[in-house]
């Protein structure tokens, strides 16, 4: 067996669907098999998957895992040479498959891999990053203290981590988890997903480990599209008010957790209190800020009262939490 392709439903049946109708259609080189682990979606999924495609391989979690817990489960029992974790949200084209597994033999020292992720409109999306030291790129959401760190970056011709065209090939500390392909026998050394993790930052911190031990590539060609994108776009995104959304509302209580729980596994306790620490210090002075615009009227306020308070409940939560995080001990971080 080449590769195995695991992809996890959570009441997205007709993305699955398209997903493997798409891998069936696009994958004749090299042999592979599909596991679908579901995360307790309760739709019929199951039964349009294997009435479509009987070989198809269908594991239950019994409760929703989130993505580290269950990629491990199918990672655990595949079979092939490589496994490519893809997300039901993707459409393979051209081959993409086939190609990619050729292009990842070529390179003899690549232990990983993604490729050139696209919108549905065509247009390219982020689909890997070089990291930055001690995850200071997770402060450039913050309201103002993101826009001064974002400035000082430009000011001084900081390179931008994310990749969002890629020209023939690029290596990268890690890889978008829409797809990311990867030599099964590298996990020995490497390890699962950490299950710590619910959602958000869990691919980034695995693809650090897997680095360690060979290189992580992105291939321009093939191209494969992405149709939510969101993922990466949590991280990086270019306007500041469209990263900074993602802070006050509950999507945004799980990444700011998943962040903070990467930065410690990845960097250490002292990273961790800084970064930690800029996001509380962020509550005083994001008040200040707008009570000076609300007082002098100075411009239109791109933020409201609402998203500051929304913002300190968010930062109660990362609190009750913080403490776990601190002392590294297993638990996982799912967000209610």
């Amino acid at each position: 067996m080449n590769v195995s392709i695991v992809i996890i439903n959570y009441k997205s049946a007709k993305l699955v669907m398209d997903c493997v109708k798409s891998i069936y259609q696009q994958t004749h080189q090299y042999s592979f098999e599909i596991i679908v682990v579901d995360n307790d979606s309760n739709d019929d999924c199951k039964e349009q998957v294997l009435t479509a495609f009987p070989a198809t391989l269908w594991l239950q979690t019994g409760y929703n895992a989130g993505f580290a817990r269950a990629n491990n489960a199918g990672i655990r029992i595949a079979n092939g040479e490589y496994v490519l974790i893809l997300n039901a949200d993707t459409i393979i084209t051209d081959g993409g498959v086939d190609k990619t597994i050729t292009l990842i033999k070529q390179q003899t020292d690549a232990v990983a891999c993604g490729v050139q992720l696209l919108n549905t409109d065509g247009t390219n999306q982020i689909s890997g990053a070089h990291f930055v030291k001690g995850g200071l790129n997770t402060l450039l959401p913050l309201p103002y203290l993101g826009k001064l760190i974002r400035y000082l970056g430009y000011r001084f011709k900081s390179t931008i981590p994310s990749v969002q065209t890629i020209h023939d090939k690029i290596e990268v500390d890690w890889v978008v988890g829409a797809y990311i392909l990867v030599k099964k026998e590298v996990l020995q050394k490497a390890g699962l997903m950490d299950e710590d993790f619910f959602m958000y930052a869990e691919e980034i911190e695995w693809c650090s480990r897997l680095r360690k031990q060979g290189k992580l590539y992105l291939f321009g060609d093939p191209k494969v599209i992405h149709i939510g994108g969101g993922t990466s776009s949590d991280y990086y995104t270019i306007t500041e008010s469209e990263n900074s959304k993602n802070l006050w509302n509950k999507k945004g209580r799980q990444i700011i957790v998943s962040n903070m729980l990467r930065v410690r596994k990845q960097f250490g306790i002292a990273w961790f209190l800084l970064i930690a620490g800029t996001y509380f210090f962020e509550i005083p002075l994001f008040f200040f800020c707008l009570l000076l615009h609300k007082i002098f009227t100075l411009n239109k306020a791109t933020f409201t009262f609402k998203n500051w308070i929304d913002y300190v409940k968010n930062m109660g939560v990362l609190l009750r939490y913080f403490f776990k995080i601190f002392l590294n001990k297993p638990y996982f971080y799912k967000v209610a």
